[in-house]
């Protein structure tokens, strides 16, 4: 039984899709007006994570996260570029899929784009407009927050607290402090398209709610989401969707904590603003990958330097292990302990996944099941049977996290014939021939490391 925090009711809840064996499940995208950030990073190989859980709890899972194609941001920084909006799209996109790919991240289903959206967009507001839930100023058309009560109830706020409590109205002639653009109308040299109310564009909010709806249905199954889209956007998302609609949007919520740089929130406001690709130059996708997955998902992630050091040497460790298994050739048949060892590190793992997604605790079931192989292994007991078992069980477990199989390696012909020529070295007992070998090879970059009946190999990072 899978246990998930939902943010809605504010406590973990016994999963229980609405159709059976079914999940549709809604991801808010990125708005694409620059390149991925480290928050972007987070809630991408959460969610990844969350997913492919599910596939591997044998779940049919459709998976959606959009791109917000136009908004205000997107216009401002094409005018700041010389480009239109939809150049401007085409150009940070593929940046996007690029980082997502070296971080492992599953491609979606679907990756509507707002702009695709437009006809279904309007078709929401025309429902609004129908429960005279709208109302029209100069600038756009305008979410009445007041026709819907429950305003507030994601971000656990009061509606007279939220209006005690808000800012200057950027539009004063709003009825309420809160309320939100559905449709903002032409400005010029903005993009727009014709709508019943003019020319204009989607308010960001509305442009969610049509895209999830179109393709996963009025309800569905999970909403996720960086803590930052609580509020106001997902709670607007709630609020537009359910009074269109007369039902429930989405039974869970779900929600990844901030990304801080040192102890401080990433932000532009704050210069301390860091890219996917600043850190994807210097360190691998796995390393990052395995960065996100030591926070529990929900829980805040303090960067430093350090902390991706620290990544870096586990992901060492559990490569050099994996290499090491990969490289016995002791012929005989699975060890039971070895199979006992399986059996209690999945049991370990499934555990920890099961309740609300706890990767460090399912991480810790499988260094702890490398420790105790790590002992056959020195003991030259693991044979060609446990090889299989050991990397079968590995590919399972990795479909979900993405960071304990290390890409293949492969040395030039001459560099593999020198290893040889040391084994058989080695075999005779000169050892005076084979440390000369092990130095030349230290040289090019290849680290040997020696144990009982084996000889691995590595390249020096």
């Amino acid at each position: 039984m899978i246990k998930l925090y939902n943010t809605l009711t504010r406590k973990k809840e016994e999963f229980i899709p609405l159709n059976k064996g079914k999940v549709n499940f809604y991801l808010c995208g990125p708005t694409v007006y620059d390149s991925a950030h480290l928050g972007h990073g987070r809630s991408a190989v959460s969610f990844d994570i969350i997913r492919k859980y599910l596939l591997y709890r044998k779940f049919d899972v459709t998976f959606v996260s959009n791109y917000t194609d136009v908004d205000d941001k997107m216009i401002k920084r094409a005018e700041e570029k010389g480009i239109s909006v939809a150049e401007l799209s085409e150009e940070v996109i593929p940046k996007y899929v690029e980082d997502y790919a070296e971080l492992k991240i599953m491609p979606p289903d679907h990756t509507p784009r707002a702009t695709d959206y437009i006809e279904e967009i309007i078709k929401l507001i025309q429902k609004l407009e129908e429960k005279e839930a709208i109302y029209e100023l100069e600038d756009g058309i305008y979410f009445d927050i007041k026709r819907f009560p429950e305003y507030g109830k994601l971000s656990n706020q009061k509606l007279s607290d939220l209006q005690m409590g808000a800012r200057v109205q950027v539009n004063k002639k709003k009825k309420n402090p809160q309320d939100f653009a559905l449709w903002k109308k032409e400005k010029p040299g903005e993009p727009s398209w014709d709508s019943p109310w003019g020319k204009g564009r989607p308010g960001w909010h509305i442009e969610c709610s049509a895209m999830s709806s179109s393709i996963l249905g009025e309800t569905f199954d999970i909403h996720g989401g960086g803590a930052d889209l609580m509020f106001p956007h997902h709670e607007c998302e709630i609020a537009q969707s359910e009074k269109a609609h007369s039902k429930p949007f989405a039974n869970y919520w779900l929600h990844n904590g901030f990304i801080n740089i040192n102890e401080e929130k990433m932000s532009k406001s704050l210069g301390n603003f860091i890219t996917l690709r600043d850190v994807l130059d210097k360190y691998s996708g796995d390393i990052i990958r395995y960065l996100y997955l030591q926070t529990h998902y929900r829980s805040p992630i303090n960067f430093t330097n350090d902390l991706l050091e620290q990544s870096k040497n586990s992901i060492i460790r559990l490569h050099d292990f994996v290499n090491s298994i990969k490289r016995i050739n002791n012929e005989g048949n699975t060890h039971k302990e070895v199979v006992g060892f399986i059996e209690e590190a999945e049991k370990k793992f499934e555990k920890s996944m099961d309740d609300d997604f706890e990767t460090p605790e399912a991480l810790a079931a499988i260094f702890e099941f490398v420790k105790e192989l790590n002992v056959f292994a020195k003991e030259n007991r693991l044979t060609v049977g446990d090889k299989k078992v050991i990397l079968d069980f590995l590919k399972k477990i990795d479909f979900v996290f993405g960071i304990l199989l290390p890409k293949k390696q492969e040395l030039p012909k001459d560099l593999m014939k020198l290893i040889k020529e040391r084994e058989e070295a080695r075999a005779s007992k000169d050892w005076a021939k084979s440390d000369e070998i092990r130095d030349m090879l230290k040289e090019k970059g290849v680290i040997l490391e020696d144990s009982p009946g084996v000889t691995v190999w590595k390249l020096n990072d």
